[in-house]
């Protein structure tokens, strides 16, 4: 999966932010292990109301979220996370596969904690998300995505999974 950061996101950053996180969109993830593959799915089969309800709590999720990453909470974002995304995210791998980032790299930025890439990653890139289409991958799980409008392209921001009332991070 695509590790995002958006330009559209530093608004009043500079140019060399929006240089940097054009760069690093391009960045390829890996998938986190332990996901179990997806099983025969129908996003035909979600009805319409279904599908902007469901946006509409996405849409109110994103914003309370954005308001963490904002303020920059650590243990409220995490809270965010599946089990499984954190442990991804906390990997030895991934922190240096990440480093490695143009955009981290040339600032000598190393991940050595998952509060570094909470910092130097989610912070600057989803502190303003905005909802511009979902993608249902099960009855329980939608993909987030958000328009680039300078070269219109749809770029994900999460991958999410609902457990009764509650959003979690997947991916």
């Amino acid at each position: 999966m695509c590790l995002l950061l958006l330009s559209i996101l530093f608004s009043g950053c500079g140019s060399q932010a929006a240089t940097q996180t054009e760069e690093a969109q391009k960045t390829v993830e890996e998938e986190p292990p332990g996901r179990p593959p997806e099983a025969e799915f129908d996003p035909g089969s979600i009805s319409q109301e279904v599908f902007e309800s469901t946006k509409t709590d996405v849409r109110l999720y994103i914003e309370k979220l954005n308001g963490i990453i904002r303020s920059k909470n650590y243990e409220a974002w995490k809270a965010n996370l599946s089990e499984d995304y954190f442990r991804h995210i906390s990997s030895p791998n991934f922190l240096k596969s990440t480093s490695e980032m143009p955009i981290l790299h040339r600032q000598g930025i190393v991940l050595e904690r998952t509060e570094d890439y909470f910092t130097y990653v989610v912070v600057p890139s989803r502190a303003n998300a905005r909802v511009d289409d979902i993608e249902f991958t099960s009855q329980n799980r939608v993909k987030v995505f958000t328009i680039d409008t300078r070269n219109d392209e749809r770029l994900r921001l999460y991958e999410l999974e609902q457990t009764g009332n509650t959003w979690k991070i997947i991916n």
